[in-house]
């Protein structure tokens, strides 16, 4: 039951200190990522670590990427992720290892590195530490990709921060799972959650 406890009260939060887990500590919590399903045993996923002075340096990336997309850009959201690229105790950069070539769809591929990277964040829960999942342009930016080491046709899936949460930051309620189920009878469903 300790185990279903903690896959209850997991939460994202980018509100993050020091520390984040390092040593034979993060070693356990990134070897969760090989138990996530794979069909064909590509292990699909890949992780670069990135703390100390390499902060700032993957913060003006992303930044320079942000402009590249839009040179009018507001000040306040380059410095928004600026900050908070620069600042995080430890970000992991979620790499996809693709083969578009196998008998394995892409889909499937990505859908193994995605429950990867949910191992990893319930891992860090599990762990007394936290972490919040982001993606968005930057995510999809080819350039910064290849910056990381991930060029064509190996992309990113995204980004972890991670760190020790805030202790008195709110934690939000659990969502009824009701809305969200439907029995299959031999005719189409629908899900309450779909109405609101």
């Amino acid at each position: 039951m300790a185990v279903l406890d903690s896959l209850l009260s997991r939460f994202s939060t980018d509100a993050l200190s020091d520390p984040a887990p390092e040593g034979s500590v993060l070693e356990d919590i990134l070897s969760t990522a090989m138990r996530a399903p794979d069909h064909g045993r590509l292990r699909p996923w890949r992780y670069v670590l990135i703390r100390g002075e390499a902060r700032s340096k993957l913060a003006e990336l992303v930044v320079a990427g942000m402009l590249a997309r839009d040179p009018d850009v507001p000040v306040a959201k380059i410095e928004k992720r600026r900050g908070r690229f620069s600042t995080m105790p430890l970000t992991i950069a979620l790499g996809m290892h693709l083969r578009p070539e196998d008998k394995i769809p892409l889909i499937e591929q990505e859908m193994a590195v995605a429950a990867a990277a949910m191992n990893i964040l319930n891992a860090l829960h599990a762990t007394g530490f936290g972490g919040v999942w982001v993606t968005g342009d930057m995510a999809v930016d080819p350039a910064l990709a290849s910056a990381l080491g991930f060029d064509a046709p190996h992309r990113l899936a995204g980004f972890l921060f991670v760190g020790t949460p805030d202790p008195n930051r709110a934690i939000p309620s659990r969502r009824p799972v009701e809305g969200y189920v439907a029995e299959w009878h031999g005719a189409p469903v629908t899900f309450g959650a779909d109405n609101e």
